[in-house]
């Protein structure tokens, strides 16, 4: 299969999508996520990006077992 779009979508974008991310500082990396970051939207990495997935996923689990815990109380308050 050929592959004549690939990347076609940034094609149109200053410098194709590439800049320096506003986390790790890296230049010349594809800058293609926006975030609110401190209240300002600033463009970041594929890297940092899945990094703050990956630290939002990992407290969502820490606060859930104590959800959980609060139905159990109750049906034994009952």
């Amino acid at each position: 299969m050929s592959k004549n779009h690939r990347g076609s979508g940034i094609r149109s974008l200053p410098a194709h999508g590439r800049g320096t991310c506003a986390i790790c500082g890296k230049t010349d990396i594809k800058v293609l996520w926006e975030k609110e970051i401190n209240g300002a939207t600033v463009n970041i990495c594929k890297f940092c990006n899945a990094a703050l997935k990956n630290k939002a996923r990992a407290e969502v689990p820490a606060a859930a077992p104590a959800a959980e815990e609060a139905p159990a109380a109750e049906a034994a308050a009952e």
